[in-house]
C-alpha cells in the first residue's frame, strides 16, 4: 500500500512540476528594409520580380507566417507556415507592399505578430507616392479622455522612399466617413488637438502629400470619447 501510495505521489509531483509551453515572441524582421525602395528582386517579366523576405530567428517558434500585402488593392498573400528564415514572393514592380511575420509553436495556440513593415518593390518610375501615414494615438477603437480644455492629441508618423514629403491633411468627423478638414500641417508636424465632445466616437484619417504632387491616404481609424 505504501509503495502505491510513493507511486501516486510521485505522478503527482511530476505532473505539477511539469511546465507550461512558452509562447511564442515575435520575429524580428530583416529585409526588406522599412520605409525603403527594394531593388534586389529578380526579374521574371515586365510587370514582376521575385522579391525575398527575411526575418531573424525567434524564441520558443516552431513556424513562420509570412504576410504580404499590396497597399494600392489591399490584397494579400499568405505563404505556408515554414521553419525558414526567408521567403521568396514574385510582386508587382513599382508597388508599394506591407508585410509581417507571424510565429507559432506547436505546444501552444498562442501566436506572435511582428511590427509592420512598409516597401516600395523597384519599378520603372523615378518618383514614388509617400507610405501611407501611420497612426499612432488614439489606436483604433481605442476609449479616449478629453484634457481640461476639452481636446485629445492626434498624432501619426509619415515615410517616403524620395524624402520629399511637404505636408499632411487630418480629417475628423462623427461619419464613418470623414470629410472635415481639422489641419494641414507642414511636414515637420505629426500631431495636431482636436476639440471633441465626450460620449462620441469619432473617426479619423490622415493624407500624406508630397512635393511631386503624390499622395497617400492612411485609412480610416475610430476612437471614442468616455468623458
Amino acid at each position: 500500500m505504501k509503495k502505491i501510495l510513493i507511486v501516486i505521489i510521485g505522478l503527482l509531483a511530476m505532473a505539477c512540476s511539469k511546465k507550461s509551453p512558452k509562447p511564442p515572441e515575435s520575429a524580428m524582421l530583416s529585409f526588406p528594409e522599412q520605409n525603403s525602395e527594394c531593388t534586389t528582386g529578380i526579374s521574371l517579366n515586365t510587370t514582376t520580380s521575385q522579391v525575398e523576405f527575411r526575418w531573424l530567428e525567434a524564441n520558443h517558434t516552431d513556424t513562420y507566417e509570412l504576410r504580404v500585402t499590396n497597399i494600392l488593392t489591399g490584397i494579400s498573400v499568405t505563404n505556408a507556415p515554414t521553419t525558414a528564415l526567408s521567403a521568396r514572393v514574385p510582386l508587382l514592380k513599382g508597388v508599394p507592399y506591407q508585410w509581417r511575420v507571424t510565429t507559432r509553436n506547436n505546444e501552444t495556440q498562442e501566436i506572435a505578430v511582428s511590427a509592420d513593415w512598409f516597401f516600395y518593390n523597384a519599378g520603372s518610375q523615378t518618383t514614388y507616392a509617400p507610405f501611407p501615414a501611420q497612426i499612432l494615438e488614439p489606436a483604433s477603437g481605442a476609449s479616449v479622455v478629453r484634457d481640461l480644455n476639452n481636446q485629445i492629441t492626434l498624432s501619426w508618423s509619415g515615410a517616403d522612399v524620395d524624402s520629399d514629403i511637404q505636408s499632411y491633411q487630418v480629417y475628423l468627423d462623427s461619419s464613418p466617413d470623414p470629410q472635415v478638414l481639422i489641419a494641414s500641417p507642414s511636414v515637420f508636424i505629426t500631431d495636431v488637438q482636436a476639440d471633441v465632445a465626450v460620449d462620441t466616437v469619432y473617426y479619423w484619417r490622415v493624407v500624406t502629400l508630397d512635393r511631386e504632387g503624390n499622395s497617400s491616404d492612411s485609412g480610416v481609424y475610430s476612437f471614442r470619447v468616455i468623458r
